[in-house]
Order: structure tokens, then sequence, then C-alpha cells
């Protein structure tokens, strides 16, 4: 657990309530998803405790995105209402006090009390990584899939051109939804690079995405990097039944970067560069 020497004590409550954003950055390694659900360990579990220890208010807290069980975020954003009266930087500290190892508050925020993390997002942007071309990397296993093949990362740089920028059905890349659920979403970039001798990433930018809709791209821009799908075959993937691309590549390689707002919208108080999370 995350140790602060002079942790501030819960002030009187008021009647005013105040609304404060959260910079998160979390391991999902040993998390259910970032969602409180009916069995698991999740984020919002944890989060929703810390605040009970700090203040003694008991919540539902309201997070820009979901991420699933084993995914991980640098620049995830969730919001609290609380009638103490502490600064957004102290009560970054005392969270961050409570909170176990796997979580840290980067960065808090006051924003207006009709502040929604998530409808007022403008984009997310999240960063998968493959390790190719080698032995298994123990210290890499939660941070990245591990492929031994090596993957031509040229074609799959050449494959994700293929997927239109802008409004799009992208109901084949998602996973089951319930029904009358939109699949329509708009997607702003994709960059595929390769960081090290070892290493690649996927970076998508939308401004919303479907369950599994990164996962399953990567799976099969895999699938046309180790030579098993054509380029052509992969743009038809497109216009395919629901569900139907992929495969879904594992989740710990899947990383939560940023969330995007109008410029001015977070103030960030914060004792981490609020760098990778938003603007």
């Amino acid at each position: 657990m995350t140790r602060t020497t002079d942790i501030p004590q819960p002030i009187s409550q008021t009647s005013v309530r105040r609304r404060v954003a959260l910079l998160l950055e979390y391991d999902g390694t040993p998390f259910s998803g970032s969602q409180s659900q009916r069995s698991g360990r999740t984020v919002q579990d944890v989060l929703e405790a810390a605040i009970v220890e700090f203040t003694g208010e008991r919540q539902r807290i309201a997070f820009a995105g979901r991420t699933d069980a084993g995914v991980h975020a640098r620049g995830q954003v969730a919001t609290l209402d609380t009638s103490s009266g502490h600064a957004p930087a102290t009560v970054m500290r005392a969270l961050n006090h409570y909170l176990p190892e796997e979580i840290v508050v980067r960065a808090a925020a006051a924003v207006a009390a009709g502040f929604d993390p998530r409808r007022a997002a403008r984009s997310r942007r999240y960063r998968y990584e493959v390790d190719d071309g080698g032995e298994r990397a123990p210290l890499r296993r939660h941070r990245a899939w591990q492929r031994r093949e090596r993957l031509d990362v040229a074609a799959m740089a050449e494959a994700a051109e293929a997927l239109p920028r802008g409004v799009q059905d992208w109901a084949a890349f998602a996973g089951p939804v319930a029904e009358g659920y939109s699949t329509v979403r708009e997607l702003l970039d994709v960059d595929v690079r390769r960081c090290t001798a070892r290493c690649l990433a996927v970076t998508m930018e939308a401004t919303g995405f479907l369950p599994h809709q990164v996962r399953r791209t990567v799976g099969a821009l895999d699938r046309v990097g180790a030579g098993k799908l054509g380029i052509t075959e992969f743009a038809r993937m497109i216009d395919g039944p629901p569900a139907s691309a992929g495969p879904v590549a594992p989740p710990q390689g899947l990383t939560l970067m940023a969330v995007e707002y109008r410029p001015g919208t977070l103030n960030w108080s914060c004792a981490h560069e609020a760098q990778g999370g938003t603007a």
C-alpha cells in the first residue's frame, strides 16, 4: 500500500457537494475490470473503499471508459462527489495513502457539478503492445502479448491504413452487445510501429470504442503480420457479420493511455505530471 506520513484528516461535512475529477493509473492484472460487479475485485471497488476511508462518504464513482479484466490504464478519468473542503491535491494525496499499490491517483481537479467524464470526453486513446520474435520475457508477461513468431510490422501498418477513419459501423470488430446497442463509432487514428527490436505497438484513437474492439483489431492485425491473412482479406472484415473479426487478443497487452477533453476542462493539480492523460 502507498504510504504518506502526513495524511489530512477528514473534516466536517457540509451541505455543499463538490465534484472532483481523478486521473488514474493502474495495473489491471489483479482486477476483474474497472467496473464493480457481482464477483471479483475491481478498480471501482477499491477506489470507493479508499474514498470511504478518507471522507466517510459512500458513493458510486463514474469512469470515462470501461476496462476489462487484466487491462491497464495510464490515463483513466473518474469523478467523485464530496462534501469535504479539501483541495483536489489533498484529495489525491489522501486517496493514494489508502489505495493499494496497483492504483495511483496521478492528478486531481475540481470540475463543474454536471461534468460527466464519459459524455464530456472527445476521444480515448489505447495502446496495445506485442513482444515478438523471441523467447518469453517473464517481466513483460503482464504488459504485452508475447509471440515467439516474428511479425511483419510493415504489412500490419499497411492493413491498418485500410481501416476507415471517420464514422463507421464497427459491429464486425465488437464483442457481443445488447440488442439495439449502437455499433457506430468514429475512428480518428490507427498507428502500428515497432518500438524496439522485440516490441511493436498498435495505438488506436476514437471518440469511443465498442467492447473488445481494440483487441479484435489487434488480433486480426496479428494474423496479417504472421502471414495468415492478406491485407485485402483484412479490409473485407470491416463489413463482416457482428463479432466476426479477430481473434480477440489477450487483455494484458492493452492500456488506456489517455482520455481527451476540450482544452481547459480539467486543470490538474498533481504530484505526477499529467502527461499522457488529458488535455
